[in-house]
């Protein structure tokens, strides 16, 4: 007993006031089985286990408060529940909002917003072709090479009528000259530099995606994509972001992710109260894809976001986050997408 105590205390702490539920011990079991989880010990799956009903327990909470009518999103059990919000927050939340800028500063144009254009009430630029599949980064904080080749894949096919998946693991493992710190974090922004200079960003076939910082792989004949700089979106404007999304694409965003809230995001219009929109805030990497609202008895104006944690997260992958309402979770802070 004093080992797996001494277990607790070094990786959950606090957890391991929790007793275990005798009653959930057949869904830890199946929720092993489908996450694929295995643990070196015993005493690492107890800790784990300990976790995981902690956060069960929490899920349940607010899905009876959202059913009473107090939350507008519903929270579900992922492949990320038996990890600390601390954790998890480490592993997977890589926007360095502090990175080296200074490569970009000679490209960064400000969108010009169009006047007297009238937009649809809803854009989904999925619909359009515009969008790969959802991707999975892994145990990595890559999520900003996945928001800056979703915005480039975006951008390429408006030009080529062509979709091609990019290559994140050459942002990765390549333009850390440019401010990026591979699995360490990085800012959109410095991706599109270094595609620029670098005459380009291979495919996502011909440099396959590792979860890991590797060497430089790069192949000139394996080319997918170019761009020659990029427009930034006026900060904390959310009309801009909206005319952004609807006259030119996806929008590559950053946000406030570091509530447990999103970790277990898993439909409806997400809406944090404890959000913030302070460019310091920021620390995840995603994709606007679109906006829309949702027609009800009190209707609410959000945006489609495309996440990079795999189908199993939030609503096969995306979120729906509201939309002019304080800029919420810093949505529109620093957007940005690239010129082709």
């Amino acid at each position: 007993m004093k080992i797996i105590f001494a277990f607790c205390l070094l990786f959950v702490g606090a957890y391991c006031a929790a007793i275990f539920d005798g009653q959930l011990n057949d869904s830890w079991t199946l929720f092993k089985r489908v996450h694929k989880k295995e643990y070196a010990t015993i005493e690492e799956e107890t800790a784990r286990q300990t976790i995981w009903e902690t956060n069960v327990a929490k899920i349940r909470k607010h899905n009876l408060e959202y059913d009473l009518g107090l939350h507008t999103y519903y929270m579900k059990i992922n492949h990320f529940g038996d990890l600390t919000h601390e954790e998890f927050k480490k592993s997977m939340n890589g926007f360095k909002v502090n990175a080296n800028v200074d490569s970009s500063k000679n490209d960064r144009h400000i969108f010009l917003a169009p006047s007297n254009v009238a937009i649809p009430d809803t854009i989904d630029w999925r619909k359009e072709g515009y969008v790969t599949p959802v991707k999975d980064q892994g145990q990595c904080g890559s999520c900003w090479a996945f928001s800056a080749t979703g915005s480039l894949e975006g951008q390429h096919f408006a030009s080529t009528k062509q979709l091609v998946s990019l290559s994140e693991q050459q942002l990765v493992d390549c333009s850390t000259k440019f401010g990026n710190q591979g699995c360490g974090g990085g800012l959109m922004n410095n991706a599109f530099e270094y595609i620029k200079q670098n005459n380009g960003i291979d495919t996502e076939k011909s440099y396959p995606y590792t979860a890991s910082d590797g060497k430089c792989r790069f192949k000139p004949e394996s080319v997918g994509a170019t761009d020659v700089g990029y427009i930034y979106i006026k900060e904390q404007n959310e009309t801009d972001l909206t005319l952004a999304l609807a006259t030119i694409g996806p929008i590559a965003v950053a946000i406030d992710a570091s509530h447990d809230s999103f970790q277990f995001y898993g439909g409806g219009i997400y809406n944090e109260p404890a959000c913030s929109s302070s460019p310091d805030a920021l620390d995840h990497g995603v994709l606007a894809v679109g906006y829309g609202n949702d027609g009800g008895k009190h209707p609410t104006d959000y945006y489609i976001v495309k996440n990079s944690w795999s189908e199993g997260w939030g609503d096969a992958g995306y979120l729906k986050m509201m939309r002019n309402y304080q800029n919420q979770c810093g949505i529109a802070t620093m957007a940005s997408y690239p010129l082709v």
